[in-house]
């Protein structure tokens, strides 16, 4: 069904704007959803906006889809604004082909939701592999969310993501709930996009797998959707080395210092902390650069993450996880309260490469990470894992890079063939130039600014 939906939408190719493609398709497959389970109780579809009455009419059928999709907004407000209403003066043979094309899929049965929740999944996907770079605005690797969602284990409660592109995450936590033989209505959810076109598809995405959840539509710096929240769980793939973002010096929430104007990492960190409950954890992907850059007084913050106890565990990511971006990443993980400790794990050699350029964390590598953290607070593993308390730290300068902490592998055989590692350490060389060309212009910026 997959395979056949994605030539299907492959009709309207070239007929409307590349960046509203993903619009385009995945709002004609839930339209065409809830027109098949409307009689099951999952959505009110209202007379004139069921398929049948698109493909059996005459005149512009982009007008009488934009007008299906408001009627059906209209009967159910938990999608107020969620649809698009794009479809009027597009391409009506191009356009006509498609609706005939998804006539021929029943999303009806009790397995109907599952169904179109793998086609969605399948579709974002194929979206943010085919928009390159644009695709991280809306989507993170599912090895990288399963990842988080493991080892934060949300069984129940509050979970809040402040940037939450098309809600990945959200739909992770709630499989990670079911699967523990939880129901759906043990996590409430909370999050915010200031992309318009993103928030519809996460809109969208909850409706599929039938998760309820505040969504807010603005940006999370300027005007914070849940200002009293306080979560049980967060997870978060904030946009890495933001240099345009709202900065209030005065913010409560930069309790640990002021974040730098050039660089909004330190400013997700501390808005995410702001919203822990008294027990509450949170999982966070970054750059690399924020485990050891000092520029801008981002050094002075991350030593005050550390001295006031709110770092549990840093893990240092493989290469090639995310195809929007060549920028090494990590993990960050926050307990309140913690031990005092933090774990360190090096899992940049783990991974399996499915492709030339991408690269997942497998079922196996997900579960050994996991673990770690749960069960390994206590044990260190050359190359691998090691807890360090505060005078470790200290004595490296609050700098959290994995590998200055875990050591050194044991050497044995089967290790990494040289040319393949002089190939990865190449590529990650580049990387870090890439990085390095980025800060120098930010240096030149800032520098600009003061001069002028």
């Amino acid at each position: 069904m997959e395979d056949v939906l994605w030539k299907a939408a492959d009709k309207l190719r070239g007929a409307v704007d590349a960046a509203q493609y993903k619009d385009f398709v995945l709002g004609l497959v839930f339209l065409k959803y809830v027109s098949d389970s409307s009689g099951e109780g999952d959505f009110v579809v209202p007379d004139g906006a069921h398929w049948a009455d698109l493909t059996g009419s005459s005149g512009d059928l982009g007008a009488r889809i934009d007008a299906a999709m408001d009627a059906v907004m209209r009967a159910n407000p938990s999608l107020g604004g969620a649809l698009p209403k794009i479809f009027t003066g597009v391409d009506q043979r191009r356009l006509g082909e498609l609706v005939d094309l998804l006539g021929e899929v029943r999303f009806g049965g009790k397995a109907a939701r599952d169904v179109l929740g793998e086609v969605y999944e399948y579709f974002l996907e194929k979206f943010a592999r085919a928009e390159g770079k644009r695709g991280g605005e809306f989507y993170t690797p599912p090895s990288v969310v399963r990842l988080l969602v493991e080892i934060l284990e949300p069984f129940k409660g509050r979970v809040y993501d402040p940037c939450c592109g098309s809600g990945g995450m959200f739909v992770q936590a709630e499989k990670f709930v079911l699967s523990h033989r939880g129901r759906l209505d043990d996590i409430a959810v909370y999050g915010q996009e200031a992309n318009e076109r993103t928030w519809r598809l996460a809109k969208m995405n909850l409706a599929v797998h039938g998760i309820s959840g505040d969504l807010g539509r603005s940006d999370t710096f300027h005007a914070d959707a849940h200002p009293n929240l306080q979560a049980d769980y967060v997870l978060a793939n904030p946009p890495f080395n933001t240099s345009d973002w709202y900065r209030d010096a005065a913010d409560p929430r930069w309790r640990y210092g002021v974040p730098p104007a050039g660089n909004a990492n330190f400013a997700w960190i501390q808005h995410i902390i702001s919203k822990l409950g008294p027990a509450g954890h949170a999982g966070v992907v970054m750059a690399n650069g924020s485990l050891s850059s000092r520029q801008s007084g981002e050094g002075v913050i991350r030593a005050a993450l550390v001295e006031a106890g709110l770092v549990s565990c840093i893990v240092a990511l493989p290469d090639r996880l995310f195809r929007s971006t060549p920028i090494p990443a990590c993990l960050w993980f926050f307990n309140r309260p913690t031990d005092g400790r933090v774990l360190f794990i090096d899992a940049r050699d783990m991974g399996t490469m499915v492709d030339r350029t991408e690269r997942i964390l497998t079922d196996e590598d997900i579960t050994r990470i996991a673990d770690t953290y749960r069960s390994s607070r206590d044990t260190d593993v050359p190359g691998f894992c090691h807890s360090a308390d505060l005078e470790e730290i200290r004595s490296h300068d609050h700098v959290l890079t994995p590998g200055r902490y875990v050591g050194a592998a044991q050497a044995h055989a089967g290790d990494e063939p040289a040319a393949t590692r002089v190939e990865r350490l190449t590529e990650e060389l580049f990387a870090h130039f890439e990085e390095s060309a980025r800060l120098d212009q930010v240096v030149r910026t800032e520098l600009g600014r003061l001069n002028g």
